[in-house]
């Protein structure tokens, strides 16, 4: 059984501030094979990484994404909330992680925020983007909101659409099918052996949310989810490790 890949959520955002470049070197120094964030779209059109709708939770600013252009959201500070050590960190751009990660062999999985908020033609600047810096073979697009994991099909059928969902289905993989879906990303509650090998008999990945705890770890790697996305990707290579051993590569 292959080792899952590690995803850094919103970044390695347990020991920095979620979503930003600070998170996500923090990521990659740790190891992660891949990092998770969430992307949505400013008032002039700029992909803005961030996970609320708003921006007074993760920044000293006020304000809906959608309302402000990018000069306006660059001027809040978006790492003192977590740490006086992260003073000065603002709210990043898409292509400022794609420029990070471009160099390495990191995975991305990018969660379009369409929802709360629709964003007309997100989709396609998401893949434009991601097919500027050539990394449609390490992209994953993933929603709560399937009708963008639909329209990213459209736009092309080789890019990778992971359904986000928290409920417990009754076999999701086939729901997955209906909507050309490569992979499940379910809250780690809903998944047990059955699960997996539901959605191994039909080639559907899981990568499931948001795993926090060493237990819970230890459980879904055991069974065979292929990725597992968490606050702490170091708790989580050293426990992979510790189960399939440190020389165990992903394929």
């Amino acid at each position: 059984m292959e080792r899952p890949h590690i995803f850094a959520h919103r970044g390695a955002s347990g020991y920095a501030p979620e979503n930003t470049m600070a998170a996500f070197r923090k990521a990659l120094e740790m190891g992660a094979d891949g990092i998770e964030l969430d992307v949505h779209l400013s008032k002039d059109g700029h992909l803005i990484v961030c996970h609320d709708e708003t921006l007074q939770r993760t920044t000293d600013g006020m304000g809906w994404i959608k309302d402000l252009t990018l000069e306006e959201i660059r001027k809040y500070d978006g790492g003192s909330w977590f740490g006086e050590g992260f003073q000065g960190e603002k709210v990043p751009l898409l292509e400022e992680v794609l420029d990070l990660i471009q160099p390495t062999k990191v995975l991305l999985n990018v969660e379009i925020k369409n929802g709360i908020v629709i964003y007309p033609g997100i989709e396609r600047r998401v893949i434009n983007l991601i097919r500027r810096y050539a990394l449609e073979e390490r992209t994953i697009i993933s929603s709560f909101y399937h009708h963008s994991l639909v329209e990213s099909k459209k736009i092309d059928p080789l890019i990778k659409t992971g359904v986000l969902y928290v409920a417990g289905w009754v076999e999701p993989w086939e729901y997955a099918r209906k909507l050309q879906a490569d992979a499940l990303h379910p809250a780690y509650h809903n998944i047990d052996a059955a699960f997996v090998e539901g959605c191994r008999t039909y080639g559907i990945e899981i990568n499931t949310y948001t795993v926090n705890e060493e237990i819970d770890m230890k459980r879904l790697a055991g069974i065979g989810v292929t990725g597992i996305i968490t606050n702490y990707p170091d708790k989580a290579i050293c426990m992979v490790h510790q189960l399939h051993g440190n020389a165990a590569e992903i394929k």
